[in-house]
């Protein structure tokens, strides 16, 4: 049963990682031959299998945390960081620097993908924990969450947008039902979340090489106008390209070059000319100076994206071996209504094969054919779907690798804190979805 080999291969990487103490990027290579092998792939056909994913994950995720990280590092060697972060203590306190950090997450994280985001605002994190002393998960877990709520339940995020056009729903109306539960439950298990008990037992450390270590004294910090304009010029291009698909016919000639300067990859380019011209000569760098600030970055990424990388070869194994067309097949005819069964089969797919952009995509075919005649609203089944499809982020899952990365986490912390906040949320985007269906039935009697 295919659903058996998932679980064992995960149990097997877990042991591989927890107790054999083997490299993630390894033992996610090692398994992922081994399901392959187990589920039948033919064995001239698995180094495919296995680059196809790997080059698939990173040719997505290489160019946006690469040039983020530079970024990040030259925003923190610079000092422009810690200017951000002291702005936000200020504005907040250090009672609030939490909510500091959801609110920032929930503005750029509702146009932006999660590992952009992530990776524009994760300096700042890092320097908030340098500058007030906080543990890194009780700063970082909070932007993480909101980052998730926004990404997983929303459009113009490419799985909510891609169902949106399978059951012909409004993207906007989708959105709008969507910030009445994605907000405050998003904010709620952000604040929530890193006050557990078994959160707060976790003490990570900053990963080497992702940020400075020097705190700057005052007069050497470059400006706020500066140091923000540099933080936000990717969200303003990112954000604005999101915004003119959603509201400029497509045959307007001005649209491509939208498209081209709002994609993350060239957004990030350009942030970093920007950041090496702002923060290199003009405080008083050279340009050698600020090449190596891009250059330790550089370094710093390069485990990371190698078993983010192997993430997606696990994944493309899982796809290739048909465990969703047998997902598909088990759950189209159960007897429950559409919203459940949407919500329900996001899940399963969730858990099986860790994408979650998989995951919404084959849950809309399977339960598409129930929309009609239900009455269900369509932006409904697109919530539905979405919400299902962030819960149990696992060790399937090359977001999770990124998470326990970053944050520095073992695996088995890394399940603890993503793994219960992302099946949380996914709950209560259930209940938000149920909410809203009832709101709306009330409304139109």
């Amino acid at each position: 049963m295919p659903l058996v080999v998932v679980g064992i291969s995960v149990l097997i990487l877990l042991f591989l990682m927890t107790k054999l103490k083997l490299n993630g990027f390894i033992a996610l290579l090692l398994v992922a031959v081994g399901v392959a092998l187990v589920e039948g792939v033919s064995v001239e056909k698995i180094p495919d299998v296995l680059a196809e994913g790997v080059g698939g994950q990173t040719g997505d995720t290489m160019l946006v945390i690469g040039l983020g990280a530079m970024v990040g590092r030259v925003m923190g060697d610079s000092g422009a960081a810690q200017r951000v972060a002291n702005r936000l203590v200020d504005a907040f306190g250090l009672r609030f620097v939490q909510v500091a950090m959801v609110v920032t997450a929930m503005l750029i994280g509702v146009t932006m993908f999660y590992e952009v985001a992530f990776v524009i605002i994760v300096p700042v994190a890092f320097t908030l924990v340098r500058v007030t002393r906080k543990n890194l998960l009780w700063v970082g877990l909070p932007m993480s969450i909101a980052l998730s709520t926004m990404h997983s339940f929303l459009p113009p995020h490419p799985g909510p947008t891609a169902v949106a056009a399978t059951f012909h729903a409004s993207v906007g109306h989708t959105l709008l039902y969507g910030l009445f539960f994605a907000v405050p439950f998003g904010a709620l298990v952000a604040l929530v979340w890193p006050r557990l008990p078994f959160i707060r037992k976790m003490n990570p450390t900053i990963p080497h090489g992702l940020v400075t270590e020097r705190v700057f004294d005052e007069d050497e910090m470059p400006g706020m106008i500066w140091s923000l304009l540099v933080a936000l010029f990717p969200v303003v291009l990112i954000a604005g390209a999101a915004v003119a698909k959603m509201t400029v016919p497509g045959s307007n000639p001005v649209l491509p070059v939208v498209t081209f300067l709002g994609s993350a990859p060239i957004a990030l380019l350009l942030t970093l000319l920007l950041a090496v011209w702002a923060f290199g000569p003009r405080i008083g760098r050279g340009l050698d100076e600020v090449s190596a600030s891009c250059t330790s970055s550089a370094k710093a990424m390069a485990m990371i994206l190698l078993v983010i990388g192997a993430g997606g070869a696990f994944k493309n194994v899982l796809v290739e071996a048909g465990i969703a067309d047998y997902i598909k097949d088990v759950t189209h005819s159960w007897p429950v209504s559409p919203i459940l069964l949407a919500w329900l089969v996001a899940v399963i797919l969730r858990i099986a094969l860790g994408s979650a952009t998989v995951a919404v995509v084959t849950a809309a075919g399977v339960v598409q054919p129930l929309l009609a005649g239900s009455g269900v609203h369509p932006e409904l089944m697109v919530l539905a779907v979405s919400c299902g499809s962030i819960a149990f982020s696992h060790v399937n899952d090359p977001g999770f690798w990124m998470f326990k990365e970053y944050f520095n986490l073992s695996v088995l912390d890394a399940i603890k804190a993503r793994t219960t906040y992302t099946t949380v949320l996914a709950v209560l985007g259930l209940g938000g979805v149920l909410a809203v269906e009832w709101t709306l039935d009330a409304l139109a009697l």
